[in-house]
This record gives C-alpha cells, sequence and structure tokens, in this order.
C-alpha cells in the first residue's frame, strides 16, 4: 500500500476494524518516517468487490442503481418514494453479500430484489414479477395474487380496504 502523502511503498497496519454492517474493514495504517517515509497516518477500507455474472457469461461489477432503474419502472406511479428505493437496493445489496456470493448470477440479484419489493408495494411486485418470471397469461397474474393474499397474516387488511366495517346503505 503506498502513502497517499509520500507514495512511500513501505507502509504497515497499526489496527484493523470490520465496520458496523461487516460489509468492509477499515484499516488504520502508518508511513515509517525513517527510508524515505513521512510518518504520517491514513486510513484505508478494504471491501469486497461482488461481481453478478450475466446469462452470457459476461461479469460486471454490482451497480445497486442498476438494480433499482428496474425496480423504479415496475414502481411508476406508485407511492414509493426514492429513498424507499435507496433502502430496497440497499437491502438487495446485503442480502447478496449476506449469502456470501462473490459472483452472482444475473437471475439471483432478480430473486433478491422480489421479497422486498413485495413488501413495499404488492402492485410494483406483480409488474416486477410479472416480466421477471415472464408471465404468459392472466392466469399467471392470478396465481401470484393468490399467492399474496394467502401469505398475508391474518387479520391483515388488504390494500386499499379500510381496517374498519363499513355502514351498509340501509
Amino acid at each position: 500500500m503506498h502513502c497517499p502523502y509520500c507514495r512511500h511503498n513501505d507502509t504497515r497496519v497499526l489496527d484493523s476494524r470490520v465496520t458496523d454492517d461487516g460489509a468492509a474493514i477499515r484499516r488504520r495504517r502508518s508511513c515509517p518516517a525513517e527510508n524515505g517515509g513521512c510518518g504520517k497516518r491514513f486510513s484505508t477500507v478494504e471491501q469486497m468487490q461482488l461481481v453478478v455474472v450475466k446469462r452470457s457469461g459476461a461479469t460486471e461489477p454490482f451497480a445497486r442503481e442498476k438494480a433499482i432503474a428496474g425496480v423504479r419502472k415496475a414502481c411508476k406511479g406508485r407511492p414509493v418514494s426514492e429513498d424507499d428505493l435507496s433502502r430496497l437496493g440497499q437491502r438487495v445489496e446485503d442480502s447478496l453479500r449476506v449469502e456470501g456470493w462473490a459472483e452472482v448470477p444475473a437471475h439471483e440479484v432478480g430473486m433478491a430484489i422480489l421479497t422486498p419489493l413485495r413488501e413495499l408495494d404488492e402492485v410494483a411486485y406483480l409488474r416486477f414479477a410479472s416480466v421477471y418470471r415472464a408471465f404468459e397469461s392472466a392466469d399467471d397474474f392470478e396465481a401470484e395474487i393468490a399467492l399474496l393474499r394467502a401469505e398475508r397474516p391474518a387479520g391483515a387488511v388488504e390494500p386499499g380496504e379500510s381496517a374498519r366495517p363499513q355502514p351498509q346503505p340501509g
């Protein structure tokens, strides 16, 4: 590691710590004052590079913004903010890292998006899933909607419904 102050190439690690989320290591380093060094201290951060393997076999670094861009299309016209999308992107990246992927198949990125998107907005989830899973008919939508309803906690209110019984016209 070169010193950022004097470019001396013989620095030493004084302390290493895992960052709060465990995704990186922070190292405190020093440049020796002897043998041409400057004696200054500096910090470095090491982070694992997450790589996406496309169907063609080509690889590219994981880009959270690219994952969010696909979800953004599914969320068009829905009450989903940019902050919601940023948090979703962070959750997707975190889940891929926790799984221990160094090279993650592109298909797994899509799978990692589905669960947090479903929690964020069911309509956007259906839109994304219909493209991602290549729905071919209304039956595919109906089956997915049935799954969403079946997995809802007992007593949960469906979106668009009121929690209180509505008075019946009399």
